[in-house]
């Protein structure tokens, strides 16, 4: 299978999907094999083993202290991993200066030099290493249209905004032409609104260049957005590595489902009763909830329902022919524009929360606080985790 397979859409018309990890024979650009790295007594990453693939955009997504950081400096060279192997392009890069690896890296801080313009702090490397001085004029040039700063070439970093700013670094760093391009928090500074904005940026200026990104952040929005895959990190393990659709509607574990997105975790123990098929004790004086799964499960086995809040249905009668409904209370209400999301008690005391599109303008709420509602959800709804 090639690196890039395709797939139709639509009336006779293809478009080109980029999936080289399920590709048994394309190789990856960067592989840490069985990495370890220690501070002290202290295990920042431990054993780990990962491929990423050239052109890709990977996101290492985590809490702080997770290791994502360590993970990105060994890849630049300012950490030495303690036992294992980290490649590039098929080198072993342990014994390569920072400054000789065909790697870039872009801080959250941007690191600008205040007194040069920002065509100087584009061409600031490209004089370090001594390119031709036409070179480096038409370099700049391409990089000043690649991120939309022509206009601004003559200003000073303090002269443009923060978003511009951001644009600046980003242009430095694939002045260049890096193989690989790390970036650590690099949309942290930015308010939310220009962060969404910078997001699709980013995406369309890797897309245009080719380069590897890396992109660490701890904030999962944003790797869901800008990655073709992620990696949840936890304790300097990585406990999942997919595309964004996979790791929000199948995480292989409780931590992966509750970090991604919202989610209600209903703990219990499974009776199978048919293939692949379960009922899930879970609350004494709840009816069993119905679960389809193709994890296998032995009778008795404790088991941790994950499913979403737009997957659960609030309706104020009970639905006909659903797979699995509950009654409750609404206890609290959270508006956000788009959607309201209700948390639902019921009479066990477990809440459980449902989304609820607002699709009209101007509506009276459906539903208010102390209400009696009903949720309900399909079979295939969640995914039964073991863990």
């Amino acid at each position: 299978m090639p690196l890039w397979t395709w797939t139709a859409q639509g009336a006779g018309l293809t478009l080109p999907v980029f999936e080289p990890w399920n590709d048994p024979e394309a190789k990856p650009l960067i592989e840490f094999q069985n990495v370890t790295k220690r501070f002290g007594e202290f295990t920042a990453i431990d054993d780990l083993t990962i491929g990423i693939y050239e052109r890709e955009f990977f996101a290492l997504l985590g809490p702080s202290g997770c290791g994502k950081t360590t993970l990105m400096r060994m890849l630049a060279g300012f950490e030495t991993a303690t036992e294992g192997k980290i490649y590039l392009a098929g080198q072993d890069i342990a014994p390569v200066p920072p400054n000789k690896r065909a790697v870039n890296m872009m801080f959250q801080s941007y690191a600008l030099f205040p007194h040069l313009s920002i065509w100087d702090n584009i061409a600031f490397g490209l004089k370090r290493e001594g390119m031709p001085k036409d070179d480096i004029g038409e370099r700049v040039e391409n990089m000043l249209r690649l991120t939309r700063l022509e206009k601004f070439a003559r200003r000073k970093p303090h002269q443009i905004s923060g978003g511009q700013r951001q644009r600046v670094a980003l242009a430095r760093s694939l002045a260049k032409a890096p193989k690989l391009l790390l970036l650590d928090e690099p949309l942290g500074a930015l308010d939310k609104k220009l962060r969404q904005d910078t997001q699709f940026e980013l995406m369309d200026i890797q897309e245009k260049t080719g380069t590897t990104f890396v992109i660490v952040t701890h904030d999962q929005e944003e790797a869901m957005t800008v990655a073709s895959r992620v990696a949840v990190m936890d304790n300097g393990k990585i406990m999942q590595v997919a595309t964004p659709d996979r790791i929000y509607e199948t995480p292989n574990s409780v931590y992966v489902a509750d970090f991604i997105g919202d989610v209600n975790i209903i703990d219990g123990t499974v009776t199978p009763t048919g293939e692949d098929s379960y009922a899930l004790n879970w609350k004494e004086g709840q009816e069993p909830l119905t679960v389809k799964t193709p994890n296998t499960f032995s009778d008795g086995q404790t088991a941790h329902l994950a499913i979403r809040p737009e997957k659960v249905t609030i309706t104020a009668d009970r639905p006909e022919g659903a797979d699995n409904a509950v009654q409750g209370k609404i206890l609290d209400i959270a508006y956000l524009g788009n959607i309201s999301t209700y948390h639902v008690e019921l009479p066990s005391g477990a809440v459980i929360k449902a989304q609820a599109a607002n699709t009209r303008r101007i509506s009276r709420r459906a539903f208010t606080w102390e209400d009696t509602v009903w949720l309900s959800w399909t079979a295939t709804a969640g995914v039964l985790l073991a863990n």
